[in-house]
């Protein structure tokens, strides 16, 4: 009982130690991540180089630079040891025996050593783990930006790694790997990311020299396809595999007879041309060019259009001086059967103060059809006996407010409101007062429903001003002078003939 009781001790302090080396190890490991030369590219964060993810990782595979820690008590001696993997792949398991690691993985291995440890200690708590996994350096080159040097660990893959140093001519179709071993093979990462074929996007391993290929043909797709971007094409690909593979196919509202392609390269016309395309150009598998661009149209271009003219689309009625010079023409696309009460109440937020909504009218062909929105703009049940056709003109006249100015101006008359503006204007606007006939600015302001307005009050729509007239006192004020001097010489004469007696 006393041996089994020391064997336990001992199997907690080997723990202990061994989880002490481990978080040391790992630790140093990430102070070596964030002390690697400057001149080497990262494309992994120094937290990724993680022992914890390595061992979440089924698949980790033992890699030369791996620091392994081994632990198991011999009778009630703890034994605790680092294990380096070189690139032999030669794991020594203590005094008990080699085991050749290439082209294992982490899972298997500590499964082998684990097993040779307790057949030869029974109860020994041995334990096996990565301390440390192994950073090294592969080499790109080809298109990229510049050969280099990349940093890389044992779950790094050949997309992560290339992806900082591509250019904008570099290939994802075709990427060559050559190992350590001088064995080359070809990958293609559009397989990898679209359809998850890891086959095609490999972990990298120590040695490896990656080599990015020129790419041949990339277009653009784009309009109704489930996946529109650019797209490397491969060796006989064309139209068909542009939009059935890449593009994943049309979208129920593609319109197949009017696909439009762009062609810059190989073209007719140095500045490009545009070619119309069709379904049979998609059966034929039409081929592509370098810089192609694919746009497939919607079948909601074909919807008719109408168009609305006149007082609409005015978002603020105060800053408009209502005159046909402010007329907009807005083209309305409808579907066939729309009545023009849905379409009215579609478009409402168009109309503004200014919009002389009861004397609408529509222009079909020569005809002008009257028509009235106020009932369907505001009656959500009300129809209007009348349905959108194509090519019609909804006219909407301007509503005009006019101010009179009368009695003593130079031109009486009625002149457009224009918001804001005060008497004074509209009286300018009428050439300005008759002197003769008025002083001192007098003038009389009332409304449209017949009230007294003061000078300071706004100008509201259909007001009369009246510029008053001078009263007699103001005439006799004005003549008072010639007529005193005309009575003084008539006078004077009298008493020179009254004297002389003639």
């Amino acid at each position: 009982m006393k041996k089994h009781g020391s064997t336990l001790l001992l199997l907690i302090f080997s723990s202990l130690i061994w989880a002490q080396e481990m978080n040391a190890q790992t630790r140093g490991q990430s102070s070596n991540a964030q002390e690697m030369d400057e001149g080497s590219v990262r494309i992994v964060e120094k937290n990724s180089f993680n022992p914890q993810l390595a061992l979440s990782s089924a698949f980790y595979p033992v890699t030369p630079g791996d620091v392994y820690t081994l632990a198991y008590a011999a009778g009630t001696v703890p034994v605790t040891y680092s294990i380096l993997v070189d690139t032999s792949f030669r794991v020594r398991v203590a005094n008990l025996a080699v085991i050749d690691a290439a082209g294992m993985s982490f899972s298997t291995l500590k499964e082998r050593v684990e097993t040779i440890v307790s057949k030869n200690y029974p109860l020994s708590g041995v334990q096996f783990g990565l301390a440390s996994p192994a950073i090294f350096r592969i080499t790109i080159k080809g298109e990229v930006k510049k050969t280099a040097e990349q940093d890389a660990w044992a779950l790094s893959r050949l997309s992560d790694v290339i992806e900082p140093h591509l250019t904008r001519y570099s290939s994802t179709r075709n990427v060559s790997v050559t190992s350590i071993s001088g064995k080359t093979a070809h990958y293609d990462l559009f397989k990898a990311t679209r359809f998850g074929d890891l086959s095609q996007n490999p972990l990298v391993r120590p040695g490896d020299v990656v080599t990015v290929n020129r790419v041949e043909r990339e277009i653009t797709v784009t309009g109704e396809v489930e996946r529109p971007g650019k797209y490397q094409l491969l060796s006989g690909e064309g139209l068909k595999e542009a939009i059935e593979y890449y593009g994943s196919g049309l979208t129920p509202v593609a319109d197949a007879s009017r696909i439009e392609l762009v062609r810059y390269v190989e073209s007719s016309f140095a500045a490009g041309e545009k070619i119309f395309l069709d379904t049979k150009d998609i059966e034929a598998n039409a081929e592509l060019k370098n810089f192609d661009s694919i746009s497939v149209s919607p079948i909601s271009d074909l919807i008719p259009v109408m168009f609305m003219e006149g007082a609409v689309g005015v978002s603020d009625p105060l800053e408009v001086t209502p005159t046909p010079e402010t007329s907009s023409r807005i083209p309305v696309r409808f579907n066939q059967g729309e009545n023009y009460a849905s379409l009215v109440r579609r478009y409402k937020n168009s109309f503004s103060a200014v919009s002389d909504t009861a004397n609408a009218y529509i222009i079909r062909e020569e005809r002008q059809i009257p028509l009235n929105l106020n009932p369907m703009l505001y009656d959500a049940a009300y129809r209007s006996d009348y349905q959108v056709e194509k090519n019609d003109v909804l006219i909407i006249p301007f509503r005009q407010y006019f101010v009179t100015v009368s009695g003593a101006v130079q031109t009486p008359g009625r002149y457009p409101y224009i918001p804001d503006r005060d008497w004074e204007y509209y009286v300018s606007l009428a050439g300005g007062f008759n002197t003769l006939k008025n002083s001192g600015e007098s003038v009389r302001i009332t409304d449209v429903l017949g009230n007294k307005r003061k000078k300071t009050d706004p100008i509201t729509p259909e007001t009369v001003i009246t510029a008053r007239s001078n009263s007699f006192t103001f005439y006799f004020n004005q003549y008072a002078p010639i007529i005193t001097t005309t009575l003084t010489a008539v006078s004077t004469f009298l008493t020179v003939l009254a004297v002389t007696g003639n």
